[in-house]
């Protein structure tokens, strides 16, 4: 089956761009943080809500709430392919840099990746 890149595109031939497996999942992880809910219409729950916390003055307190923000939306919507182990999230001026350390249940690979507001961070 064919997992398509995200943000949709073309690749050199012409054709829809696809992508392998850990990619496809990054790529769900990536629209899971940066949807605000309320933006998809069939699925108005869908998202974290992350967004919305970037000008909420810091505080640990907030920290906490937003990693666990973070964890539980990751958990709603992506539970049946990942395991969630860490989540970190730190706010710098007006961006957001997520740390997700997680297990694939598919393939049992371990992956840690960061995502801030314009993408993967590499």
């Amino acid at each position: 089956m064919a997992n398509l890149d995200f943000p949709y595109h073309f690749d050199g031939t012409g054709r829809t761009a696809e992508t392998g497996y850990e990619d496809h999942i990054r790529d769900m992880i990536h629209q899971v943080l940066f949807t605000i809910p309320g933006e998809r219409v069939n699925r108005p729950t869908f998202g974290s809500g992350l967004l919305q916390l970037v000008f909420a003055p810091s505080s640990v307190d907030l920290s906490a709430a937003t990693q666990m923000l973070v964890q539980s939306a990751l958990q709603e919507w992506l539970g049946d392919l990942i395991v969630v182990d860490t989540v970190e999230v730190v706010g710098i001026d007006s961006s957001l840099h997520v740390k997700v350390d997680y297990l694939i249940l598919a393939t049992q690979e371990r992956r840690v990746d960061e995502f801030d507001n314009g993408g993967v961070i590499p």
